[in-house]
């Protein structure tokens, strides 16, 4: 077999192109393959049929998968079409998609190393492309799995955000709980900015929402009460448990600052033993006899603890006598942060009550925030929010990214 009609099969070329030439420069360890078209071809119109004016030719360059190690690019004069209507359309060739520099086959290696390595750099260096080209490629297969994508009815939907870049950059960010994956982002936290991420929804799908997980931020209450007035808010239970941590975390500083004063440094060094859960701690000695000290950080931690027993609750009667007593003992406890904590709680409670019937969170989705985490942290760099999007719904969107 010819090397022209090797590359003719292999690149999927058909008429009217062909290829006439392939050219090894053994040096510069390339191969070139020309591709050009029949003579007097015709250029017709894929949506109406009608022959189309030549308007003028352009030389092109694609990047293809190597030959035996060697970079392989495909070269050709492509024509450029004047319509009926007026517009001027460069022809589309068969061996890559428009405005790609790369072949399709290439591009589709570049998106399962991708899936399977989840670094760009690391696949930008295996196949030997600069960044950019790399970029382009998760672009248009982004592109192509959001056309892709069904308005599938979703039950439940979580909000959350994410810094992105430093300098309190954020994202706001929808995930189907239902089927664990990133629905959409937008830039900023604002309620404009939360809006216009809910109706990235179809409005059917916005009206089958039951209901949503989030933060006790204003901006996302205030935008799902506009936009699903259906749907109930359920507070984070993880991000809940963060504000009373940061309430225990604030005791301890306060306690630790007084016992200095007067030389005893039992709380130096102890932080983040406040910040572990009972079961990681029950069998360290080191903390139980810091446990069993007369200290207000051991009333904080153990106040902190007592409340994971509300998620345990079924019946709202039940988990409205826990909470009760809950909260009078933190205001009894005269440990102001925490206090603070347990009446934002209070003011709303119904958001707590709600995860008793819907029991959703942002972090049910099989580690979906330690993975948006992994891609944040991956794009650190990024100074454009629409490629720190790109990378999210790449990896995170469960899309069809696949090339047809």
């Amino acid at each position: 077999m010819k090397d022209t009609d090797f590359y003719q099969q292999i690149l999927g070329v058909v008429a009217p192109w062909k290829v006439v030439e392939v050219r090894l420069e053994m040096d510069a360890k390339r191969v070139t393959v020309r591709v050009e078209p029949e003579a007097k071809t015709k250029w017709g119109n894929p949506e109406t049929g009608k022959v189309a004016h030549l308007h003028k030719w352009t030389e092109r360059k694609w990047r293809h998968l190597d030959t035996c190690q060697f970079e392989t690019i495909i070269e050709a004069r492509v024509p450029s079409v004047r319509h009926e209507g007026g517009q001027v359309e460069e022809v589309t060739v068969p061996w890559a998609d428009r405005f790609q520099r790369v072949t399709r086959l290439l591009a589709q290696a570049v998106i399962v190393w991708l899936e399977a390595c989840g670094n760009v750099d690391k696949v930008a260096r295996i196949m030997r492309l600069d960044w950019t080209t790399v970029d382009s490629i998760m672009n248009a297969a982004v592109k192509r799995g959001l056309e892709r994508r069904k308005k599938e009815p979703i039950d439940y939907v979580g909000m959350d955000e994410k810094s992105f870049r430093r300098g309190h950059t954020y994202a706001s960010i929808l995930n189907d709980l239902d089927n664990n994956r990133v629905w959409d982002l937008k830039e900023g936290r604002k309620t404009e900015n939360a809006k216009a991420l809910l109706e990235t929804l179809g409005q059917e799908q916005r009206s089958g929402v039951k209901a949503v997980a989030m933060d006790m931020w204003a901006a996302f209450e205030n935008a799902v009460r506009s936009l699903l007035p259906q749907a109930d808010i359920v507070y984070d239970k993880f991000h809940i448990s963060g504000y009373l941590n940061k309430a225990v975390d604030d005791v301890r500083k306060q306690e630790h600052r007084q016992l200095m004063e007067k030389g005893d440094d039992t709380l130096k060094g102890t932080k983040y033993l406040w910040l572990r859960n009972f079961p990681d701690l029950r069998a360290e000695r080191s903390f139980q006899e810091l446990y069993a000290a007369n200290l207000k950080t051991s009333r904080a931690w153990r106040l902190k603890e007592s409340f994971e027993g509300f998620w345990d609750y079924r019946y709202k009667g039940a988990a409205e006598k826990f909470f009760r007593d809950w909260h009078k003992k933190v205001k009894r406890s005269r440990l102001e942060p925490m206090k603070k904590v347990a009446d934002m709680l209070a003011n709303r409670i119904d958001g707590l009550f709600n995860y008793l019937e819907h029991r959703i969170t942002n972090a049910a989705s099989e580690g979906m925030n330690s993975l948006v985490a992994r891609v944040v942290g991956n794009a650190r760099g990024l100074r454009n929010f629409e490629k720190f999007r790109i990378r999210v719904l790449f990896f995170l969107g469960k899309l069809d990214l696949s090339i047809a």
